[in-house]
């Protein structure tokens, strides 16, 4: 239980509040000046004017008080603990030894004496004598061992704040100590006005400031031509950047002021001290932390630039094998740029496990649960990204496909623009561009146009049907002059044709040659030009594209005469032409 020693304090309240307000009156924190004399002030004038101890009704509820708390009860006198009763003695429990301890110092105190406090050694403990009348005793059992405290430093603890009472006690006697402090207060209340009053200017100047160099800047920042923030975004932050550092200001002025003026009354001077106190623990504490961080985080550091110095000792070496200036085994042009990210990730992973022991806070319980949370996470989430990072791997490793090759996907074809981790692009050639997952392209069959060809280029290839009675290699010949006239389609290789099938109404003919891509779209460019050149080509010799489809037989057959085998622009070859008729 706690014992305060508060005195009555009625009259000196309302006659100091009179004498005060009127001087006082033009001070901007007068309001929180007053509040913080009702708690200091009026007690100490109510002291002064009667030094009679605790009446029966305060002593009363005090021991009611303690009975809720009987494990320790503090001696609180004057705002101050002087001692902390942790055991019995002959019997009396803890609660009952700080009641009269307080009925005992209150009848002391209320003396004019010296004030001489003395300790005094017995076989049950140590006695605090006051002008040479035991004050209270303190036996083994009350001090504080959690704290490794000794008996003779808690009994020396308690005499410095039991000469810290007597002398507060006097000086909320003394009238004149009383004025001091309020003076103090009042100037450091308009101190602390003008200073709010700077605060907000410069909070406003700053604000100005900042309003006219982000009106100046564009609409929006963009760094290599890629845009970050807009300003109206740069703004927002700008202002509530100001605010808070404003803010933050405002309360630590303010907690100084407080904790001034508090400690300006004996009453409330413990408060202030706390206050004041409480502000150094902080700076201490955080101060401390980091110089004690300090050689961890130089050896993390360490630690990251080994890893940032490896990464950049390969950098060349994977520049050169990208140009395609060299060669490392099963490292080459296509393998290199995923293989420089697995390599560097591992690098940075490796770090960064070395490193974590190292890192402030890691062996605290919220960075274990934020880890536990995150494996968590991506062990829940991760299956379908690490199959497709597999997928990724493998078409990269086993080259089934490189960038500028053309490509046919299921139903998509175009020209491979780029094969990452995750998806691969490629451009149509029609103005789309498609993005397709690499779990999708490693389940398909993928045809590819680019791999076959001799040198740089890719295969163009269309399918025609014409009906039988149209000689077949005068088909051939047509198909492949189309394929000359086309821009873009080599000479050398020539183009081939194939007739893959023998349907009941036509054969089908399959164009193949080869093209020179000068950017991802040609393929249907080329392509196109083709088809147009075919039908200029069949049409210029009468043959028509359109296949027969058939109800019933023809009156007479359909085929090709052997005179008609080599209708232009087919050519016979040298033997036939020597053995026909006419040679």
């Amino acid at each position: 239980m706690q014992h305060v020693f508060a005195p009555d304090d009625g009259l000196f309240l309302k006659g100091a509040s009179r004498r005060w307000t009127a001087r006082l009156r033009l001070v901007a924190p007068l309001l929180a000046l007053c509040t913080v004399l009702c708690l200091g002030v009026a007690p100490l004038r109510s002291w002064a004017a009667s030094p009679t101890p605790l009446g029966a009704a305060a002593v009363a509820e005090a021991a009611a008080a303690s009975a809720a708390a009987p494990v320790a009860a503090p001696v609180v006198i004057f705002n101050r603990t002087v001692a902390v009763y942790r055991a019995s003695f002959l019997g009396v429990s803890p609660t009952e030894r700080a009641r009269r301890t307080h009925l005992y110092m209150n009848e002391v105190l209320a003396r004019s004496g010296a004030g001489e406090v003395t300790i005094v050694k017995e076989a049950q403990g140590r006695v605090l004598m006051l002008d040479g009348e035991m004050a209270l005793i303190l036996t083994p059992d009350d001090v504080d061992v959690a704290s490794g405290a000794t008996l003779d430093q808690t009994a020396e603890q308690a005499k410095h704040q039991l000469q810290q009472v007597i002398a507060e006690t006097r000086e909320s006697r003394d009238e004149s100590r009383l004025l001091t402090g309020l003076a103090h207060a009042a100037v450091a209340s308009v101190v602390f006005a003008v200073l709010l009053t700077l605060l907000r200017r410069g909070q406003r100047a700053a604000t100005l400031g900042l309003a006219r160099r982000v009106s100046s800047t564009s609409e929006v920042i963009s760094l290599a031509g890629i845009p970050l923030l807009q300003r109206d975004k740069i703004w927002t932050v700008a202002r509530w950047l100001v605010s808070g550092i404003s803010w933050a200001l405002l309360g630590l002025l303010s907690y100084q002021f407080v904790g001034y003026v508090l400690s300006q009354f004996p009453y409330t001077r413990p408060w202030g001290e706390q206050l004041s106190a409480y502000l150094l623990q902080v700076a201490a504490g955080i101060g401390g932390g980091i110089l004690r961080a300090l050689p961890d985080l130089f050896v993390a550091l360490v630690i990251f630039v080994l890893a940032r110095a490896s990464t950049n000792l390969l950098t060349p070496v994977f520049d050169r094998i990208e140009r395609g200036e060299a060669s490392l085994g099963w490292l080459d042009r296509d393998t290199v740029r995923p293989s420089r990210r697995i390599i560097n990730t591992g690098i940075w992973l490796f770090a960064l496990v070395m490193a974590y022991p190292y890192l402030p806070g890691s062996g605290s319980e919220a960075f274990k649960g934020v880890s536990v949370l995150l494996g968590l996470m991506i062990s829940l989430g991760a299956s379908s990204i690490v199959g497709q990072g597999a997928s990724g791997l493998i078409l990269m490793f086993s080259r089934t496909i490189r960038v500028g090759e053309f490509v046919r996907i299921q139903d998509h074809e175009g020209t491979i623009t780029e094969l990452g981790m995750f998806t691969t692009r490629i451009r149509t050639g029609l103005g789309e561009e498609l993005t397709l997952p690499n779990s999708l392209v490693m389940g398909s069959v993928t045809k590819n146009y680019s791999r076959a060809v001799k040198g740089p280029g890719f295969i163009v290839d269309t399918t025609v049907t014409i009906g039988y009675d149209t000689p077949w290699r005068q088909v051939e010949a047509m198909l492949v002059e189309a394929a000359h006239r086309t821009p873009g389609v080599l000479s050398t290789p020539s183009a081939q044709v194939f007739q893959t099938a023998l349907s009941d109404f036509y054969p089908e003919y399959r164009l193949v040659c080869q093209a020179i891509p000068s950017q991802p779209r040609p393929r249907a460019e080329v392509l196109s030009q083709l088809h147009a050149n075919i039908q200029d080509v069949f049409n210029e010799y009468g043959v028509q594209i359109m296949s027969p489809h058939y109800l019933g037989d023809p009156e007479q057959p359909k085929f090709v005469p052997k005179t008609a085998w080599f209708a232009a622009p087919a050519k016979p070859p040298a033997d036939a032409a020597a053995r026909s008729p006419g040679g």
